[in-house]
Order: C-alpha cells, then sequence, then structure tokens
C-alpha cells in the first residue's frame, strides 16, 4: 500500500482556514436568519432558488439537485415551508409521479424581507473582508472542487 500523500504545512493551513471558516459562517447565517426570519438557512435557499426559477416553480428532483440535499432532506424543507404557507406543492403536469414546488405570494413576501438582512451578513461576513482577486480565487477554486464533486 502507497504512503499517504500527507499534507504540508501551507495545504494544512488551507484546509483548517477552510473548515474554520464554513463553520463559523454556516453557524451566523443560520443564525440570523432564524433570528430575523425565522427561517433555516436550507429553508431560505429553497425559497432563493423557487423565486429565480421560471414561473417561481422547480420539480422536487431538481430543487434537490440544486441544493445538493437528499430527496428527504428536501422533502422535510417542503413540508415545513408548506405548513407555513410559503410553497405549495401541486402534482407535475404529464408525470403523475412528479411534484412540482411553487413559490406562493406569501412565501415571496417572507424572502423579500429575509434577503436584505442575509444578504448584509454575507457582505459583512464573506464578500466585503475579501479583496477581488481574493474572491475570484475562492470562486475559481471552490467552483473547481464542486464541479469534480458533482
Amino acid at each position: 500500500m502507497a504512503e499517504p500523500r500527507w499534507l504540508d504545512d501551507e495545504e494544512m493551513r488551507a484546509w483548517q482556514a477552510f473548515l474554520a471558516s464554513t463553520a463559523l459562517l454556516n453557524r451566523r447565517i443560520e443564525q440570523q436568519l432564524k433570528d430575523d426570519a425565522r427561517l433555516s438557512h436550507p429553508q431560505y435557499e429553497v425559497l432563493v432558488r423557487l423565486e429565480r426559477a421560471p414561473g417561481n416553480e422547480l420539480r422536487m428532483t431538481e430543487l434537490s439537485d440544486a441544493l445538493f440535499t437528499s430527496k428527504s432532506g428536501i422533502t422535510y424543507q417542503i413540508d415545513q415551508l408548506e405548513k407555513a404557507g410559503f410553497v405549495r406543492r401541486t402534482p407535475a403536469p404529464g408525470d403523475p409521479r412528479g411534484i412540482v414546488a411553487s413559490l406562493t405570494p406569501a412565501g415571496r413576501r417572507k424572502l423579500e424581507a429575509a434577503a436584505p438582512g442575509h444578504v448584509a451578513l454575507v457582505r459583512d461576513l464573506l464578500i466585503d473582508v475579501l479583496t477581488v482577486e481574493q474572491r475570484k480565487a475562492i470562486a475559481d477554486g471552490l467552483g473547481e472542487v464542486a464541479r469534480r464533486l458533482r
């Protein structure tokens, strides 16, 4: 068996910075959305994806793929959002097994109320902390990681 390619100091620094920053960012974003909008981060992302989709609707499988979550995970989030009146589920046209989730007017209002605080926090904690070059490097590098993992 081949010897593992251990991380050198610079590689370890990058890995640990990634772990720390994502954990801390996720924690702060989750808390802000709960405090200000009574939404979880995954619920907020569902509303964003639906708002940006043609007709403000997506098949559940497309939504699950877009949010990199399991079908059961997206079903749970949609259940919660539907109970709150922010999302509606209907059968997919021409496919009795498919389900479409769509944004309701109440969901649009919820997103419009939640978005300014969320964007301000993302800008404060990440975007405005980095230079243009750093943002480009992160977007390029993490984009490549995501591409390979897909």
